[in-house]
């Protein structure tokens, strides 16, 4: 038994090692000592570990003290172990490349309709842009620790339970590559990306705006898994139009982003945002009335999950300056009477990379925690 409870002590203070400097920047091995709680010699010798690992690189030599000679500061290391992030949206299909120190290192976006497409089909092009991504990464002498796919639609042991916008439904996600590969909903990778990447809140709903509507929740700067994340399908009016959940009455069919486009008489984001920045008519009153629906279902959230501070994101973001008055006003009218204020709203900077920050921000996360396994590849 005592190989394994000094491996498993070993593996518990190179996460110490690893956290202290991921957290509070280049560290000398003496202030890793101190804030850790491990003596010298120890944190010398995982120091050294993870510098022969490409974990850490030696920076700057710095004077702690009066006398003595200065200590060598560590930092993390982009130079060796990376992340890869994919997503398959309605729309396009998304990938990004993440090095330890969270750079981006690649970024590669392809449009593409996916309505319709068998989910094998779709399965097969991330495949292939995945395995592009990967000889991209060895080019650059990156180790890829594994794969996050997002997919928008509940997930559950690695099977998509049900994904309207695209038509799957009970899909298992089996993308065959040389790395470890898992699968979550785009939303919460969303607000995992928001929280690692963006305004870095402790406590917030993300909301994602693409052709269908999700929401991740951050409690405490942890994902909490308690909901289903699905807002595109809370009701707003029980005789509103069908949706594609077989369902009516849907926020995606008032707030969702064709919904929107189709209100505003264009045919993609960008040409609405340049028509909502022109003053037209009819931009702004389909924006203001998926504002106003995005409302109704934000002050049924709140009042269930009572947060302060919501997040949005995806093509909400460009929107942002005339979508978020009108659901401001909702939330005003239908929450101060109870809370006594109205959550903050905010776009995300993020853009419509949020979710592939997420998914290859966790697998980096993970190798952080638990750099063990990789030190010896």
């Amino acid at each position: 038994m005592e190989p394994v409870r000094h491996d498993a002590m070993r593996a518990r203070n190179l996460e110490l090692v690893l956290g202290e400097i991921s957290r509070g920047g280049p560290l000398t091995r003496a202030a890793l000592a101190e804030l850790t709680g491990l003596t010298k010699s120890t944190v010398s010798t995982l120091v050294g570990s993870l510098l022969d690992a490409g974990f850490l690189s030696e920076t700057a030599a710095v004077r702690a003290g009066e006398r003595g000679r200065p200590g060598v500061e560590v930092s993390l290391s982009g130079a060796r172990m990376a992340s890869l992030g994919l997503e398959a949206n309605v729309d396009y299909l998304a990938a990004c490349v993440l090095d330890l120190t969270g750079t981006v290192r690649r970024s590669v976006r392809i449009e593409r309709d996916n309505r319709g497409v068998p989910a094998e089909t779709v399965l097969k092009a991330v495949r292939e842009l995945a395995s592009a991504e990967l000889a991209e990464a060895r080019e650059l002498g990156l180790t890829v620790a594994g794969a996050v796919l997002a997919v928008s639609g509940p997930v559950r042991d690695g099977v998509v339970l049900s994904a309207p916008n695209l038509g799957w439904r009970n899909v298992p996600v089996e993308l065959e590559l040389p790395v470890p590969v898992s699968v979550d909903n785009e939303a919460n990778l969303g607000a995992l990306g928001e929280l690692w990447f963006g305004a870095g809140a402790a406590d917030f709903l993300y909301v994602s705006g693409e052709i269908g509507i999700g929401a991740g929740l951050v409690v405490d700067s942890r994902l909490f898994r308690g909901t289903g994340g699905e807002l595109g399908h809370v009701l707003v009016s029980p005789s509103g139009p069908s949706c594609r959940c077989g369902a009516a009455g849907c926020l995606e069919t008032y707030a969702g982003q064709e919904a929107m486009l189709a209100a505003a008489g264009v045919s993609a984001v960008d040409a609405l945002a340049a028509a909502l920045a022109a003053g037209d008519d009819a931009a702004l009153s389909a924006v203001s009335a998926a504002g106003e629906a995005l409302g109704l279902a934000l002050a049924s959230a709140v009042n269930l999950v009572d947060v302060d501070r919501v997040v949005l994101g995806g093509v909400f973001g460009p929107l942002f300056p005339w979508l978020a008055p009108a659901a401001e006003a909702v939330l005003r009218a239908r929450l101060t009477g109870l809370r006594g204020s109205v959550p903050v709203l905010s776009p995300s900077a993020l853009g419509d990379s949020a979710a592939t920050l997420g998914a290859a921000g966790r697998t980096i996360h993970g190798v952080l925690a638990d750099p063990g396994p990789f030190l010896a590849r």
